[in-house]
């Protein structure tokens, strides 16, 4: 069992296989390969962005078991996270990975290449397009984000593309709980509610993160989400 192998499964409980556990290795090198050329990251140390990136993108597997997990959207995936470890967890998934930066999207679009990853798809957009667009919204069973905005925003850029019954999950620091209050009140517009909050503490990292599962009880209205720029300018 190697390093990476054993940290996921004692802190997840997930079994990797050789082929899962050299896919991650592969990411991680590349990631790192990478962002010597390109600011992918600000973490670089390989210990860190094992633990930093690669477990806690493997976190979103505690709250996601027991329910459909068929088409994932990662929206503001930056470097593939954390869309592409849960893919090579999970080979079963329907990824789109969705970056407005061209230069993160190539990396994307690399990355999958390299792993011969399949029914990956790598969208250079906004998520205000994307969830105004018939060939996304409210087609994917999880919408997953981390480390892309507040959460009043993110909800308008996440929920949109959730059908209904789906969920949206946002990756979220110590000010989870702060955020959530601030967030109530998009969250019922936007025709979600809040079914879980999980407190994840990463081995050696002091700052406790939060899982926020918000379930898509009812549509989105039409006018959401507003044009782009709106979300960020104008949060609900």
């Amino acid at each position: 069992m190697t390093a990476l192998d054993q940290l996921v499964f004692e802190f997840i409980g997930l079994q990797l296989t050789p082929v899962q556990v050299q896919a991650l290795e592969t990411f991680q090198s590349e990631l790192l390969d990478w962002n010597t050329r390109i600011n992918l990251t600000a973490i670089r140390e390989p210990e860190q962005v094992q633990i930093k990136h690669l477990l806690d993108s493997l976190t979103c597997l505690q709250v996601m078991q027991g329910t459909p997990v068929h088409k994932v959207i990662d929206v503001g995936t930056g470097a593939g996270l954390p869309g592409i470890p849960l893919k090579i967890a999970q080979p079963q998934i329907e990824l789109t990975l969705l970056e407005s930066i061209e230069k993160k999207a190539n990396f994307c679009r690399h990355i999958v290449q390299v792993l011969g990853l399949s029914n990956v798809s790598v969208i250079t957009d906004r998520a205000e397009i994307a969830g105004q667009s018939p060939a996304h919204r409210e087609q994917y069973d999880w919408a997953v984000a981390r480390a892309v905005a507040r959460l009043p925003i993110l909800a308008e850029y996440l929920l949109p593309l959730v059908r209904i019954n789906g969920f949206m999950l946002a990756m979220k620091g110590e000010n989870a709980l702060e955020e959530l209050r601030t967030a109530e009140r998009a969250i019922r517009l936007l025709g979600g509610r809040v079914t879980r909050i999980v407190p994840v503490q990463l081995p050696r990292v002091s700052e406790k993160r939060h899982l926020l599962v918000i379930q898509k009880t009812h549509p989105t209205p039409v006018n959401y989400p507003r044009r782009v720029g709106q979300p960020e300018k104008k949060p609900l």
